[in-house]
């Protein structure tokens, strides 16, 4: 009799062991951040769900964000990893969360000022590229996103993403509510690329379609190139 509640309270004491070493582990797997490990398909938990926003945020469709590494997931993560250069194998580890960090964290004007975060002005700023050019080649898309940064590091206009596109006049595409359309993944792309810094213009502040405006000011410009449809000029 004694034996078999010793063995019942030993018993007992491993369930309640094992029960607790369970939950120590998924209480880490839930409060984990981004970065403390390798994600994979089957991962979940909350840095599952950061690694998610952060892709949304960049324009990479996934789904819901649901904190569960699914197909979908996965395959946002090969899409991020090619356009970034990196290994594309689906697999959210250290340059891969280093790079996807980097793009969402605060972005700044020339003189060091921060403006918000990255992944808000993506939004916005792709928006405005697929509203003012879709149809035009992929460089063409890019160099309407440099404009509106080449914008904020001028003392001429105001120094934000939404101040430079919401300016009064400033986009037709803000005139006659396309700024509202969804962008496609394109125009995403090119607003991520002059985010990072790429300006095919090499500085405009302008741009206008010659078969559509008489405009005197814009046509006064010093022109720098043509790209597409659209005359770029400083």
């Amino acid at each position: 009799m004694f034996e078999q509640k010793k063995k019942n309270q030993i018993r007992i004491m491993t369930i309640i062991s094992v029960s607790m070493v369970i939950c120590l582990i998924l209480s880490a797997v839930v409060g984990a951040a981004l970065g403390d490990r390798a994600l994979t398909s089957g991962s979940k938990g909350s840095e599952v769900k950061e690694l998610q926003q952060k892709l949304t945020q960049l324009g990479y469709q996934l789904g819901t964000v649901d904190g569960v590494y699914g197909k979908k997931t996965e395959d946002a993560v090969k899409r991020f990893q090619k356009n970034r250069g990196l290994k594309v194998d689906g697999v959210a580890g250290e340059k891969t969360i280093k790079e996807l960090k980097r793009l969402t964290g605060e972005s700044q004007t020339a003189e060091g000022k921060k403006v918000g975060y990255k992944g808000n002005d993506l939004k916005l700023l792709a928006r405005c590229v697929y509203s003012e050019g879709r149809g035009e080649p992929f460089e063409g898309q890019v160099a309407i996103a440099a404009v509106v940064m080449n914008r904020i590091k001028s003392s001429s206009f105001p120094n934000t993403v939404a101040g430079v596109i919401y300016q009064p006049q400033a986009f037709s595409a803000v005139d006659d509510g396309q700024i509202n359309l969804e962008p496609d993944e394109t125009a995403t792309k090119a607003a991520r690329e002059a985010l990072d810094g790429t300006d095919p213009t090499h500085g405009a502040i302008y741009y206008f379609n010659p078969d559509k405006t008489k405009n005197k000011f814009i046509w006064s410009r010093p022109q720098i190139m043509k790209l597409g449809k659209h005359i770029f000029t400083r």
